[in-house]
């Protein structure tokens, strides 16, 4: 029984009329405080309890989500085999969370990779895991054995082929001899290009020019790559005109020299000033002219 109950049975005999009306004011007073209270209590209740229906749940992580259950043997295996075939069909590393995707929720990927990881151990190929996605790589061991070598060829810029011309037919010359039948100025890159493929040389120095230029002349490369048993064999005036190259109307006192492999080679200095002018004829030289390229 509620203390309002108990109240309700109160005797208020014996007082007067003013009495029992102060009375009973307080006894309603009382009641009406205490349904406040409760009435207050229940809405607090309710407003907690709303509060938490409203309050957004936190997402769990999807390995938490997943379903945990015991897999046969039997299950396991076919797992193993379902990340197996989505690896080599892959086009690029795959994470755990792309293969779990694809396989039965619950599956045990991780299980899986470290079974295929053990089968391919010392295979050919093997299974790796970079920044925390999986792939399949050959194996280190392997690698002379997929190595393939390609012969990019070049192509030769108008520059370097008229320095290479010029250099065939007026061998051995020097730089300035190359910049007097160009007309311009000879760039660095075409005869280091020439120099790098081999089929230009060093053939000595000109003693009897003022600095003693560097001379330069073909090689037994150069030779085998166009088919020529020496330097002479290169085509004349006759063969030119012929192929279309020479124009009918030449200037007069036009003239085809005639190649000779005659060496200079003995008038490279075995001196200390060869570094020093070597890398003054190659390494000052001023840009070619874009005119002549």
């Amino acid at each position: 029984m509620t203390d309002l109950d108990a109240d309700a049975g109160r005797n208020f005999q014996g007082l007067d009329a003013r009495a029992s009306q102060e009375a009973l004011a307080e006894e309603l007073h009382a009641t009406m405080d205490m349904t406040e209270e409760n009435n207050g209590a229940d809405e607090a209740e309710d407003t907690v309890k709303a509060a938490e229906e409203a309050a957004p749940t936190e997402e769990k992580p999807a390995e938490a989500q997943q379903v945990v259950r015991e897999w046969t043997p039997e299950e396991a295996a076919e797992h193993a085999r379902m990340v197996e075939a989505l690896l080599f069909a892959a086009v690029e590393p795959l994470d755990i969370s792309a293969i779990a995707a694809r396989l039965p929720q619950g599956a045990d990927v991780s299980g899986a990779l470290e079974s295929l990881k053990e089968k391919y151990a010392g295979a050919g190929v093997m299974l790796s895991c970079v920044a925390n996605k999986w792939r399949f790589t050959t194996a280190p061991d392997l690698a002379h054995i997929l190595e393939t070598e390609r012969v990019e060829p070049r192509k030769l810029s108008r520059a370097a082929l008229e320095t290479l011309a010029i250099i065939a037919y007026h061998q051995p010359c020097t730089r300035a001899d190359i910049e007097d039948v160009r007309g311009v100025q000879v760039s660095k890159g075409s005869l280091d290009q020439l120099l790098e493929i081999g089929w230009v040389r060093l053939r000595g120095r000109r003693r009897d020019a003022p600095g003693r230029p560097v001379l330069y002349g073909t090689t037994q490369v150069f030779l085998e790559h166009f088919g020529l048993d020496s330097v002479a064999d290169l085509p004349g005036m006759a063969d030119l005109k012929a192929a279309g190259l020479l124009d009918a109307r030449l200037p007069p006192g036009f003239s085809v020299p005639l190649p000779t492999d005659a060496s200079e080679d003995e008038d490279m200095d075995d001196g200390d000033d060869e570094g020093p002018e070597f890398t003054q004829d190659f390494l000052d030289a001023p840009a070619e002219e874009a005119s002549g390229e």
